[in-house]
């Protein structure tokens, strides 16, 4: 078992000099063209540490829903989901946050690690006027490190590949999976159903249902 970061670094090679030094503390041309361009992230907080384990939750939007603020800060809407709140809660306890952000066609992702506060102040939900329907709160995120990581791991996933998809009828529902972990006897709602609810959601969210 590997218990010291010795023993770790005895496996590994040293990092080349560029994996080091491509670290920025801020967010430069090529790192906010990326998050132009982004329809999704995932973001990861911690929380509590008495009573909260690490947590990671994916974000989508039009490409550039998360919003460039200035070199420093990131502006990134809340959007309606179950109300679990498990990513706002985690960051009114522990403030420090990490962002993976996808191009859909690129294999490169950009990391963004830094510290977030939630803003509900006018003057930070109006900078969503027009694209959808003004959120409940921002997550405002001071950047601390941003770099950009290499295509391995989306090389070898083949993520993008259209002859790499699944065929959603491979699983169950969403829904029946989650009757069958909570031994609900109701029945399940159809995908259909479900799909065409959330996209109705998601119309009235992004003011595009007419």
């Amino acid at each position: 078992m590997i218990t010291t970061e010795d023993q770790l670094r005895a496996l590994y090679a040293a990092p080349a000099e560029r994996a080091v030094r491509k670290e920025l503390d801020h967010l430069d041309v090529h790192c906010q063209r990326f998050v132009a361009l982004s329809p999704l992230c995932v973001i990861a907080s911690g929380g509590d540490a008495g009573r909260s384990l690490l947590d990671a939750s994916p974000r989508g939007g039009p490409p550039g829903f998360v919003h460039v603020a200035d070199d420093r800060h990131l502006l990134l809407p809340d959007a309606g989901g179950n109300n679990r709140l498990d990513t706002l809660t985690n960051l009114l306890h522990d403030p420090r946050v990490a962002l993976l952000f996808f191009v859909p066609g690129v294999d490169e992702t950009l990391r963004v690690n830094g510290t977030a506060r939630l803003r509900d102040e006018a003057a930070y939900l109006e900078r969503f006027t027009g694209e959808r329907q003004l959120p409940k709160l921002v997550i405002e995120v001071q950047v601390r490190e941003a770099y950009l990581h290499c295509a391995k791991a989306l090389m070898r996933s083949r993520l993008w590949h259209a002859d790499a998809q699944v065929q959603r009828s491979v699983l169950p529902t969403l829904n029946q999976m989650i009757h069958d972990q909570i031994g609900s006897a109701a029945p399940p709602e159809a995908q259909a159903d479900m799909v065409a609810r959330y996209a109705q959601q998601i119309a009235t969210e992004q003011g595009t249902d007419g």
